[in-house]
């Protein structure tokens, strides 16, 4: 079955940030979830979240809060693929099949806002973009592109020693 991005894009105004995944759960088409908590990442397994609530000393259990959070950081949060097909039902990004990219979004974020920095969720993620969107890559070679460690509980790497990392490389809140 061909699944369509329920979320599209998040775009604070004058994002200066872009935190690029590849596609969302399936439980984020969970009808009776789906306005409250379920949002990019959001399986229960993935550990994006508790990454940055760790870092941020911020409770994000509702869509509203995880909003508010890549406001204040002026982070735009998307994800690479626009539709595909999963195999086995699965997560994973290995079962991911018949694949449409989402470049018209992903242009249109870098096209309109100052964007200083890409984040990839993954080495998965980073390696699809440089691919597929090479094109964008040399039309603003002055953006960062860094890669973060895998938030899937697949990714063998320490829960503590991913939330070091993320915090070694993602922006600090704003003073306010």
């Amino acid at each position: 079955m061909l699944e369509t991005h329920p979320f599209g894009s998040f775009v604070p105004p004058k994002a200066r940030y872009l935190m690029l995944g590849s596609f969302t759960t399936k439980e984020a088409f969970d009808t009776k979830k789906k306005d409250f908590y379920v949002w990019f990442y959001s399986n229960g397994r993935n550990q994006f979240w508790p990454i940055l609530e760790s870092i941020y000393k911020t409770p994000l259990k509702t869509r509203l809060a995880m909003k508010q959070l890549f406001s204040k950081l002026d982070m735009a949060l998307a994800d690479i693929i626009y539709q595909c097909e999963r195999r086995k039902n699965s997560n994973l990004d290995i079962n991911l099949t018949n694949i449409v990219y989402a470049y018209d979004d992903i242009t249109s974020i870098l096209e309109t806002n100052t964007l200083v920095t890409i984040f990839f969720t993954s080495r998965n993620v980073e390696d699809k973009f440089r691919r597929v969107f090479k094109g964008l890559i040399s039309r603003y070679p002055n953006i960062g592109l860094v890669t973060l460690p895998s938030p899937s509980p697949r990714f063998t790497m320490k829960l503590t020693d991913k939330i070091k990392r993320y915090q070694e490389l993602l922006p600090s809140l704003p003073k306010t």
